[in-house]
């Protein structure tokens, strides 16, 4: 049986609950940037949106539960089994608070001077990378934040936050050393091209066309191809990223795999990640599938010099050389995959090509050159990938190419903000709770 005190203490415990869930605010309140540093309306309203349900309904429960507690049906439970659904509520107001700190990252560095619009730069990039033409799917909200450290990742959208809420957008964590090169839209293409790839369920699709390939041929050598069915998450993230970029991608790739070899070699057979090596060299072959030119065999050669394979042992240079021999098999099968969730189309038609073709990408260098107001309207990406191949030609410096990006990521978050500024009203929604009115 519960005693009184027992109750006072659970009432008194919730309700001090209940006074700290009034502290937490929309970001709309607590949160200083310039416009043009903002994080997109959709992206804003999904998140507000989303954390005022979460407290709306903990706030509906922590007064049931209160109500619940003075009444005399309650007494009939013990004070371990009551105390037990308090720390349900107890717990499910930390899950909310998990999440607020998630988005909090996002947003609060957005109010560093500079260092916030580049970001929202960064989310007008993804939106592109994301925005197939053919309406294969609803591209959710993208958002970008900087983190220490060496590689990138993503929270994708409609996955789980704390507590189990599923995410109303996609957070894409760059790392802040690769501010600000071409590099940086390899690492933020591939996350996308994880939400990308999850929206139209290529990985199972893709794992389902390998087994059937393999059924078919020398089971002898399935080794390679098995390899690769593992690795296919991140290969088609890969594969994104150069689809939008060319040359750019393995620029990039190269950037954050370059390690001692020691590490460059670790073959792990049981992970998610290709091996860098290995890694590299299949960026390059779906490179020489996409955009074929002579410069992916001489990037692959200066791979090869930077980290040679004499050394290795016989059993690692053994299956690094059964993985090359099936890579352009598997680049073509990748590329030339028509799963349902495409209606008919290869996974290579979703990408655009056709521009990206390395002679057409100096081509629109040399004329940003003369006219560089040109780059102004094109998509951003685009951008992106002159601006890598010319690197890699060799036809501009890093300085350069810091300062047109700098410019570029400015304008785009500029643009952006200006036409949330001068769109229409939207309609208001209907019963849509606020945070600032907790």
């Amino acid at each position: 049986m519960r005693t009184a005190a027992d109750t006072r203490f659970l009432v008194n415990e919730t309700l001090a609950l209940f006074g700290r869930l009034q502290t937490v605010r929309s970001f709309s309140l607590s949160t200083p940037m310039v416009l043009a540093a903002a994080v997109s309306a959709p992206a804003q309203a999904a998140i507000n949106a989303h954390l005022a349900h979460v407290a709306f309904d903990l706030r509906r429960r922590l007064l049931e539960f209160v109500r619940w507690l003075r009444s005399p049906e309650s007494r009939r439970l013990s004070a371990a089994k009551t105390q037990a659904r308090y720390v349900l509520l107890k717990m499910r107001f930390n899950n909310l608070l998990d999440q607020v700190d998630i988005f909090a990252d996002v947003l609060g560095q957005r109010s560093e001077h500079g260092t916030g619009t580049w970001v929202a730069g960064l989310d007008v990039l993804a939106e592109d990378a994301l925005c197939l033409p053919g309406n294969y799917y609803e591209a959710p909200p993208l958002v970008c934040f900087l983190e220490r450290g060496h590689g990138a990742a993503i929270r994708r959208a409609r996955t789980r936050l704390p507590g189990g809420d599923l995410s109303p957008v996609g957070v894409i964590q760059i790392p802040r050393e690769r501010l600000i090169g071409s590099g940086i839209a390899s690492s933020l293409i591939h996350e996308v091209g994880h939400q990308g790839s999850e929206l139209l369920d290529l990985t199972t699709s893709l794992k389902q066309a390998i087994e059937r390939h393999t059924a078919a041929g020398d089971r002898g050598n399935a080794l390679p191809w098995q390899l690769y069915s593992r690795w296919l998450n991140e290969i088609l993230s890969d594969c994104w990223a150069m689809g939008h970029l060319g040359i750019t991608a393995t620029y990039g790739l190269l950037s954050v795999v370059s390690l001692p070899s020691y590490f460059v070699f670790r073959i792990g057979t049981d992970g998610p990640h290709p091996f860098p090596w290995i890694r590299v060299k299949i960026s390059l072959a779906l490179g020489a599938v996409l955009f074929p030119h002579p410069q992916w065999a001489a990037l692959s050669r200066q791979w090869e010099e930077l980290y040679p394979t004499d050394e290795l042992s016989a059993d690692k240079r053994d299956l690094i050389d059964r993985l090359e021999a099936a890579l352009p098999a598997f680049a073509e099968l990748v590329l030339n995959h028509r799963p349902k969730s495409l209606r008919g189309q290869r996974v290579a038609d979703i990408f655009p090509v056709a521009e990206r073709q390395p002679d057409q990408l100096q081509a629109l260098f040399e004329a940003w050159q003369q006219q560089p107001h040109l780059r102004e309207h094109v998509a951003p990406s685009l951008v992106f990938a002159v601006v890598g191949q010319a690197k890699a030609d060799g036809r501009i410096s890093t300085n350069e190419e810091a300062r047109v990006l700098s410019h570029m990521l400015n304008r785009w978050a500029l643009n952006r903000a200006r036409n949330y500024c001068t769109a229409p009203a939207a309609p208001a929604a209907v019963s849509t709770p606020s945070l600032q009115t907790i």
